[in-house]
């Protein structure tokens, strides 16, 4: 049976102080409910649910641009985590299998961890809930045990102190059966001190049930809930640095791996080499054995085999390079395909362009792809030399094995083998430069006085 998904993502986020919904902001370049809403695979059929609240209509169209396939639920009253999830009941009571409910606010949950509470289900509990170890806790939930069976959660407010020693904590992940879950929530009752209706409750409606509990545990940081900017922060270093950890497992180098940082969905080839202070921004993949340089930006964008980067490169988004491509400092590079071999080493600016394999770019080099209102496309074949300081005004085409003279503006095609000229001829004027000098140092000594 597939599981399916539901994200509580109502919550108003105050502490956070801003205008946008707590559960958009970003971690590794990603809004935090894209990283909750991927936390089950969906390729088993399971379907995906979010309860909205504070800000519904931004998170929602947020939620559609993700996967529009997303039901999507608004608490309009807000009375709980069990009311939350009660308003997804139309989604309850038309799943079969197994559902996981997960916080909106929490980034780091994966799917390692919610297949360890698959198997959980697999050998025989009714109701899976993950926990994590605290050396302290004083502000969790604690889960509490009768044997190897998770029987009640009780908050650090109302527990004793033989139940404030127990070390393990709820981290707000639960697993059930769908139609054993909506029993369960609508027996939850709002009989306490804030009139509302909490989740935690259904772990012990099911153990008085006669249904079988059982947690499962991961680590603190992956448990770890988004209030506030200091836990946006903490959570984005705890992100970077189990990436960081992946990376280098699967071979990459990093020679300063705490400088590098990478996006949600960065992809890094075994041998490739990355140096310090390199930012991945969402979208990109690099292929094997290639060089990324100190300082350079990437994003939405792919590195092929063998290429070099940089250093200080900007790589944008629809940029394609090819094998063994070369792009040097303070080189930008917009929606752009270079090809095998290509070069442009220093101080250029190409976009909306074609590159042909083996062609070098001189210095300075810019493509005016923008005339005010469209963009266009600059064409450029292979074994071409453009020289420095060339503009090439789009649109155009420079053929095979032609050539620009440096300072040329190049407003023509350029037939394959020719060589582009297009810059005034110099004219010295003799004394003139000594002249014009005296005559500014006398107009600001005049104006001094």
């Amino acid at each position: 049976m597939p599981t399916h998904l539901i994200v509580l993502a109502a919550g108003e986020g105050t502490r956070m102080a801003s205008e946008t919904p707590k559960v958009l902001h970003e971690i590794g370049g990603a809004p935090m409910i894209a990283h909750a809403l991927g936390t089950v695979a969906s390729e088993d059929g399971g379907k995906s649910a979010v309860v909205v609240g504070s800000g519904a209509e931004t998170v929602s169209d947020a939620i559609r641009s993700i996967d529009p396939e997303v039901a999507i639920f608004e608490q309009v009253e807000r009375l709980g985590t069990a009311h939350a999830v009660l308003a997804a009941k139309e989604f309850l009571a038309s799943v079969s299998g197994d559902v996981a409910i997960v916080n909106g606010d929490n980034p780091l949950v994966t799917p390692e961890t919610i297949n360890r509470m698959i198997e959980a289900r697999k050998n025989g509990a009714d109701l899976a809930v993950v926990g994590f170890h605290v050396h302290r806790p004083n502000r969790y939930g604690h889960m509490l045990h009768d044997g190897d069976r998770l029987v009640k959660i009780v908050e650090w407010k109302d527990a004793n102190d033989e139940e404030r020693a127990v070390t393990l904590c709820n981290a707000g992940i639960y697993l059930a059966d769908a139609e054993t879950l909506l029993k369960l929530i609508c027996k939850v009752s709002n009989d306490n001190a804030a009139g509302e209706y909490y989740l935690t409750d259904i772990v012990e409606i099911a153990a008085n049930d006669g249904l079988i509990g059982a947690s499962v545990t991961c680590d603190e940081s992956e448990a770890l809930g988004i209030n506030s900017r200091a836990e946006l922060a903490a959570a984005e270093a705890a992100f970077q640095q189990k990436t960081r950890a992946k990376a280098l497992g699967e071979g990459v180098t990093m020679v300063a791996p705490e400088t590098v940082f990478f996006s949600h969905d960065t992809h890094i080839g075994r041998d490739a080499l990355i140096e310090p202070n390199v930012v991945f921004g969402p979208g990109v993949t690099v292929e094997t054995n290639a060089r990324i340089r100190a300082f350079s930006h990437l994003e939405g964008c792919h590195v092929g085999a063998g290429a070099v980067v940089g250093p200080y490169a900007r790589l944008r988004p629809g940029t394609e390079l090819s094998n063994n491509v070369k792009i040097g400092n303070f080189v930008e590079i917009k929606n752009a395909e270079i090809r095998d071999g290509a070069k442009v080493n220093h101080l250029s600016y190409v976009g909306d362009a074609e590159i042909g394999a083996e062609t070098n770019v001189g210095a300075g080099t810019i493509t005016c792809n923008y005339d005010g209102v469209f963009k266009h496309r600059t064409k450029i074949g292979e074994r071409v030399f453009i020289g420095s300081n060339t503009m090439l005004v789009a649109p155009v085409s420079v053929g095979d094995d032609a050539m620009t003279a440096t300072g040329t503006t190049v407003t023509r095609d350029v037939p394959a083998g020719d060589l582009a000229i297009a810059r005034a001829k110099q004219e010295n004027k003799a004394g003139f430069a000594k002249k014009l000098f005296e005559r500014l140092r006398a107009t600001k000594a005049r104006l001094k006085g």
